[in-house]
């Protein structure tokens, strides 16, 4: 799950790391007053879950509260990769001398939190590793030890050389790493961190992703939830109890499983494809589930084929084919569908199956093959 900017900071700040003032707006009228309020030249920030918001024009320096009112109200509607932005962060404009990045991922390798800082801040940190990762300094911590201070100042001289700002910027990088643990964030981000003409040295942009396994530990973030910034498939997939990420194909994949669900897709593109989606409907029979994922599947434009790829254990072949053949009664797809059932119930399934006259598949190879055919058809 992930948080507002705005919401983010006030969980950092409720930690001690230092934030710029500001408010949130839903108004230009709001924004107005806001700004009024902090009566200093401002930033209006778009606040929607994507990166690259500054880049989309979603990010603007206001001289004063008259100007903040004006570009609110060209924010406020905005469209962002996908998303409209329904509010914005108005808060002081800093005057930056220098900017860092510092964040902390969990390393799926090590299986360690892995703290990375660079004095390459404000821009994509993916563009910065991707570029000249000789940049981006990594420390794994060992969680059965934590972060010793001697770690974290260790990260800041990476930073900076004054000393005042070490000692700042370490007490930011051990207080980051606290809440990495006691949120259960899957990703915590502060890019970029910035030394001000005072001397001081303050996160100006705040990112926080918790684990969504871990949501029901943390009722306070989890009422922070904004369904209205997420994708509505995702948030209807989950409402569902289905796993589903939206990629950037289109042959969309229904499957039991997600190491299934990760081979199909790894068989899609190895056979030229691209998928479209994950989609996991678990392992239960309830045809119902069927016929949600399918319309979340025929939802996506992008889609030119699906290919239902069914491996059934507790999962029944013959349950998954109702529910197939009820989505096409409610749905009527335009686009084709390859079905593979194997294993539990098979045969009865593809009988079912055979009233729609759908295309059936005896393997995962060749299903996929047929998949891609077809989409390159419609």
């Amino acid at each position: 799950m992930k948080v507002h900017e705005y919401q983010a900071k006030q969980i950092f700040a409720e930690a001690g790391i230092p934030v710029p003032p500001g408010e949130v707006a839903t108004t230009a009228a709001d924004a107005f007053a806001i700004a009024e309020k902090i009566n200093k030249p401002v930033m209006v920030k778009a606040q929607v879950h994507v990166g690259g918001r500054g880049k989309a024009g979603g990010v603007k320096y206001a001289e004063n509260a008259e100007a903040a009112r004006v570009l609110a109200q060209t924010i406020i509607g905005m469209d962002i990769k996908g998303l409209t932005v329904k509010k914005v962060l108005v808060t002081i404009a800093e005057d930056i001398l220098s900017e860092a990045y510092v964040g902390i991922i969990l390393d799926r390798v090590t299986k360690r939190p892995v703290i990375m800082v660079s004095a390459a801040g404000g821009i994509d940190i993916e563009e910065v590793a991707a570029k000249t990762p000789q940049k981006i300094y990594k420390l794994f911590v060992d969680p059965a030890v934590g972060l010793r201070a001697f770690e974290a100042r260790n990260l800041a001289y990476k930073l900076y050389r004054d000393i005042n700002q070490v000692r700042q910027a370490a007490d930011i990088i051990m207080k980051l790493y606290g809440l990495f643990w006691k949120c259960d964030a899957s990703l915590i981000e502060i890019n970029p961190l910035v030394t001000t003409q005072n001397g001081s040295v303050i996160a100006l942009d705040a990112k926080l992703n918790i684990d969504d396994n871990a949501l029901y530990r943390q009722p306070a973030i989890a009422t922070m939830r904004d369904l209205d910034a997420e994708n509505p498939a995702e948030v209807k997939a989950r409402e569902a109890d289905l796993s589903f990420v939206k990629l950037d194909g289109n042959i969309g994949c229904i499957v039991n499983g997600a190491g299934l669900a990760m081979a199909t897709m790894d068989l899609v593109k190895r056979y030229g494809g691209e998928p479209a989606n994950f989609l996991d409907i678990g392992g239960s029979s309830n045809p119902q589930k069927v016929v949600t994922a399918m319309q979340i599947i025929l939802s996506d434009q992008n889609v030119r084929a699906i290919l239902i790829n069914i491996f059934g254990g507790i999962t029944r072949c013959d349950d998954v084919a109702t529910g197939i053949v009820t989505a096409f009664a409610e749905f009527k797809p335009t686009v084709p569908v390859v079905v593979r059932l194997t294993g539990t119930n098979e045969k009865e399934g593809q009988r079912i199956l055979a009233s729609i006259k759908l295309p059936t598949a005896e393997t995962l190879d060749e299903g996929v093959k047929k998949a891609i055919s077809l989409a390159g058809e419609v």
